[in-house]
């Protein structure tokens, strides 16, 4: 009996994976343009950290976490986010020491324990930047214009940018009073989730996808209403920015993301022609995540972006990414010997090829009719045939598949990779 991947958990397979990686490299190169260097963090932490980071009434720390206990009994977790560990290792290596602003990239696996459907999985993929240590509107503005360039950069179009703003310790908690009160008056019209988060996090009652919820909430009252003058200033001017940058947005008083640690500026990247799963990224302002889990008192913002999302949007935009990724897999050169001794000058004609920068296919042991089958299947798009005819003569044949015509190639075994790289090219434009 055969045994299948866990459910929630799937095999990325070659062409799967390709298209992964062109995505998350496009973004780290963005990223790096824009001056955040890359970390690595582990994919275990102690669950602790969530639950001080995120917020223990979450839907993340109370229904999503993997956490099981060490064997010393310690609880650890599975990391269902990136800022929280980034954060953990900006304090415990005092990064603040080395520079007052960090700015940070990541990529790698995430776990959450959610109802797999399209675009989402238990395992999951995000690339995400942290800039610490600025508390002003314009690294607001940057991190949301870094967002739209690896938009532009990956190819994705259509994509709507979600805006709103949290407020603050000043001004958001008369206003949670006051969306409590809002919320009891409706109570019957809730569902058992909301009518629950009204005492832990009323302000969970508003991104509630329960369409009796949305609709009692109608007219429930906007924090962007209820913003103190140093928050209300603070998104003012970042808008302002992006207006000045020209980067479309749309406000969102429904947005307040699911993790306790945001303040101020939050935002959220919605992808075209994705159906409910529409998020494809998000992020915010944390300015007090950093003290919170034992640092200094440094501000912070970050957002995040779905891998699998991403891939979901890209291949909405452009449909055509698929046979892109076909010919990117499919070998530059196919190279089929014929016999023993061909066999061992194929391998070396094939290892110079490679170190010259070609892929290079290599296959061997049996009859040319086969390998031609196997370089047809490939969708290779030249042959390199070496038989003892060949041999004796020192020239491969080349087969161009795609105009179905052979080519004598003068091979010298003696011959660099780059002068054989060369010569395979003269002859491909002849």
């Amino acid at each position: 009996m055969s045994i299948s991947a866990v459910k929630g958990f799937r095999d990325a397979l070659p062409e799967a994976a390709r298209l992964l990686s062109r995505v998350e490299s496009t973004a780290l190169g963005v990223l790096a343009r824009y001056g955040f260097a890359e970390i690595r963090l582990p994919i275990v932490e102690k669950t602790e950290l969530f639950a001080r980071a995120i917020g223990e009434t979450t839907d993340i720390v109370e229904k999503e976490m993997y956490t099981f206990p060490d064997r010393d009994g310690t609880l650890l977790t599975l990391r269902p986010e990136g800022t929280a560990s980034l954060v953990r290792a900006f304090v415990e290596h005092h990064l603040d020491q080395k520079d007052s602003v960090g700015r940070f990239a990541y990529v790698g696996p995430m776990f959450r324990h959610e109802r797999p459907q399209k675009g989402r999985h238990r395992q999951f993929y995000q690339v995400g930047a942290e800039l610490i240590g600025r508390e002003d509107p314009l690294s607001d503005a940057e991190l949301l214009l870094a967002m739209g360039d690896i938009l532009d950069g990956i190819g994705i179009r259509g994509a709507t940018v979600l805006l709103n703003s949290l407020g603050d310790e000043h001004c958001r908690p008369a206003y949670r009073d006051r969306l409590r009160a809002f919320g009891e008056e409706h109570r019957a019209e809730l569902c058992e989730n909301c009518r629950r988060r009204l005492e832990k996090n009323p302000l969970r009652i508003l991104d509630c996808k329960e369409e009796g919820c949305r609709a009692a909430t109608t007219d429930a009252p906007h924090l962007i209403d209820h913003l103190c003058a140093p928050c209300a200033e603070h998104f003012a001017r970042v808008r302002a920015l992006l207006d000045e940058a020209g980067l479309a947005y749309e406000l969102d008083w429904r947005l307040v993301r699911g993790l306790d640690y945001y303040v101020r500026t939050t935002f959220e990247v919605i992808g075209a022609g994705l159906g409910a799963q529409s998020a494809i990224g998000a992020g915010g302002r944390y300015d007090g995540l950093v003290a919170q889990i034992g640092g200094p008192q440094a501000s912070g913002i970050g957002f995040a972006f779905g891998v699998d999302r991403l891939v979901l949007a890209l291949q909405a935009s452009r449909p055509e990414v698929e046979s892109e990724i076909a010919d990117e897999l499919a070998p530059e050169i196919f190279i089929a010997p014929l016999g023993a001794a061909a066999e061992a000058a194929a391998l070396g004609v094939a290892r110079r090829l490679r170190q010259a920068g070609v892929h290079v296919e290599l296959d061997g042991g049996r009859s040319l009719k086969s390998l031609m089958r196997r370089a047809d299947k490939l969708k290779a798009r030249q042959v390199m045939i070496l038989g003892e005819e060949e041999l004796a003569q020192r020239r491969a044949t080349m087969r161009d598949m795609e105009a179905k015509q052979d080519r004598k190639l003068a091979v010298d075994i003696d011959l660099t990779g780059a002068e054989l790289l060369a010569a395979v090219k003269a002859r491909r434009s002849a």
